[in-house]
């Protein structure tokens, strides 16, 4: 196993080599030789408290980052879905999943058992979330602190005092835990901070199994691959990352002697990887199987274009402002990583540049034929970006610590370079948290939807809904909707084993209970402020009814893209 601290030479023997005895000095420097232990005894508590600062800062930073305001911002529409499957029966529930969201299945069972324990308002919903953004971010300052504690050792780099390892697992842990959209899926109540905390802990354990190769460390990365996948199934695509870093890299001491036990290679690419590919892939195997079945549920989605790309980046920053800094970190990253090694031994840009940028390249190419890309569902790359940029910013510092630098007096110069260049970033960053945090940042404003419909609300009004799936914009904040008549629905949600229920299909049987109603609410999710066109049978039916009646808008309000159209006679 290789030591993530830098190592130290030990002191040689004094000894008379005239005489082939040791020396009267060499004697009396050796007596006081147990003393002398104790300041090593302070270095080596040093050195693990260094050690535990560089995973525990990061994390904690997090979770204040993180957790400030965590309950808000309103519940959007995504949420509304897991408030409402997770208040259901554990037998509803997997009725539920072989109708739709199978995906969605491991984290529907778990929020139902924290719903169970803390309740299910929002902050207690999103909870679940900051607390895996919390061991994302440790884990991101774990990789970035090894991979180069990896690459240090290929090199035999003297860096001096600097601890390089530690300095870059530092500031990947950092960047991490303040960057704009950790803290937007800290407080968003669905998978994908689960997600990403299962990916970082897969690229953990993949450097720890890669080097030593041991069925222990192989087993871990498979079952931690399974878990990716399993509260994500795009979240496999992690495997094809590594895959690309295997490609790039040696594994240190590979061609040495006692490797036995590290099983046989394809070129660079270890069997037991591929084997441990296959195991999470086997379990997996009968969700992939019920997902292909409902890929209706991502037929919404469209074909990339540029925009898209330029989208992703601009949010993976947390602004279009810190899109260029971040960039030039990276490439800085880049060089100092890459130029040392010829990317042979592991390093913060061999795990990193391949874990950002190959799952969103295959999703957005494989687009184009069939659409499956979704920001969302490449947000476990967020931590590739924080080590690229950890990996920029230390060396920066590195450069203060090089030879040539300190001869020539000017190793204040990347320093202070250093610490301009941090400030600035955090300068940057306070807006972008800010506005994160508020509701305006999600698609809909549940909240203040609600608090509409409780204000203006009368005995017999009617509620459509339109399109169907409109349904949820309801269940974020449910009390004022279930008071309106929702003469539409056929079954409701939990009986019909759906996420929204299922309306009467015949028309006429919607006339026949469009009686004593003055009053009508229509609820739709306009993305462009626009009222959307019925496109059913039953929709048309429900604008028509309206009509015949005579009645007319009273008044239309927006909550986000959430449209509701009170009518009245």
């Amino acid at each position: 196993m290789v030591s993530e601290r830098d190592s130290k030479a030990e002191d040689p023997a004094a000894v008379d080599a005239s005489a082939g005895q040791p020396s009267r000095q060499a004697t009396l420097r050796a007596a006081p030789a147990a003393p002398a232990a104790g300041p090593a005894e302070r270095s080596n508590g040093f050195s693990r408290l260094t050690s535990w600062l560089v995973i525990a800062v990061p994390a904690a930073t997090s979770f204040v980052v993180g957790g400030y305001e965590i309950g808000g911002p309103s519940l959007w529409r995504d949420e509304a879905y897991t408030k409402d499957a997770i208040a259901r029966p554990v037998g509803q529930i997997f009725t539920l999943l072989g109708h739709t969201d199978a995906v969605h299945g491991a984290y529907y069972l778990l929020m139902h058992a924290v719903a169970s324990a803390i309740g299910s308002s929002a902050t207690a919903l999103r909870f679940p979330s900051l607390c895996a953004m919390v061991v994302a971010t440790a884990c991101t300052a774990a990789i970035g602190r090894r991979t180069a504690a990896l690459a240090q050792q290929a090199n035999s780099a003297d860096h001096g005092r600097l601890n390089v390892p530690a300095l870059t697992g530092f500031l990947s842990g950092m960047v991490f835990a303040t960057a704009p959209y950790m803290t937007y899926y800290a407080q968003t109540a669905r998978s994908y901070a689960i997600v990403t905390m299962f990916a970082t802990i897969a690229t953990y354990l993949l450097l720890r199994a890669y080097p030593d190769g041991r069925w222990r460390w192989w087993s871990a990365y498979a079952a931690a691959a399974a878990l990716t996948g399993l509260f994500n199934l795009f979240g496999l695509l992690i495997l094809a990352a590594h895959g690309v870093t295997l490609l790039l890299t040696d594994a240190p001491g590979r061609k040495g002697h006692g490797q036995e036990g590290r099983g046989r290679w394809i070129g660079r690419v270890p069997l037991r990887w591929l084997a441990a590919c296959a195991a999470a892939l086997i379990v997996l195997g009968p969700l992939l199987r019920v997902a292909h079945g409902q890929q209706e549920q991502i037929a919404w989605l469209t074909r990339p274009d540029v925009k898209t790309v330029q989208r992703l980046a601009e949010d993976f920053a947390g602004s279009k402002e810190l899109l260029v800094p971040f960039a030039l970190l990276a490439l800085v990253g880049l060089v100092v990583a890459c130029l040392p090694d010829d990317w042979r031994p592991l390093n913060p840009v061999a795990i990193a540049l391949p874990w950002l940028v190959v799952p969103p390249f295959l999703m957005i190419a494989v687009s184009y034929a069939k659409p499956v890309y979704d920001e969302r569902y490449v947000e476990f790359c967020l931590p590739a970006q924080a080590i690229l940029i950890g990996a920029g910013l230390a060396g920066i510092v590195r450069l203060a610590s090089a030879a040539p630098v300190r001869r020539m007096g000017l190793a204040w110069v990347p320093v202070a370079l250093a610490a301009v260049v941090v400030l600035g970033l955090a300068v940057m960053l306070v807006g972008p948290q800010g506005a994160i945090r508020q509701t305006a940042a999600r698609p809909d404003d549940l909240r203040l939807a609600s608090a509409i419909v409780a204000a203006r609300e009368q005995p017999g009004d009617v509620v459509f809904y339109i399109p169907l799936d409109s349904r949820v914009l309801g269940t974020g904040y449910p009390a004022p909707f279930e008071r309106l008549r929702d003469i539409a629905l056929a079954e409701p949600p939990i009986a019909s084993g759906t996420l929204t229920g299922t309306e009467i299909t015949s028309p006429a049987l919607l006339k026949s209970r469009f009686t004593d109603v003055r009053r009508v609410w229509v609820v739709t999710g306009a993305a462009n402020d626009k009222f959307p066109v019925p496109n059913t049978p039953v929709d048309e039916e429900k604008m028509a009814l309206i009509a015949a009646a005579g009645m007319h808008i009273v008044h239309r309000w927006m909550a986000g893209e959430v449209m509701l159209t009170l009518y009245g006679t």
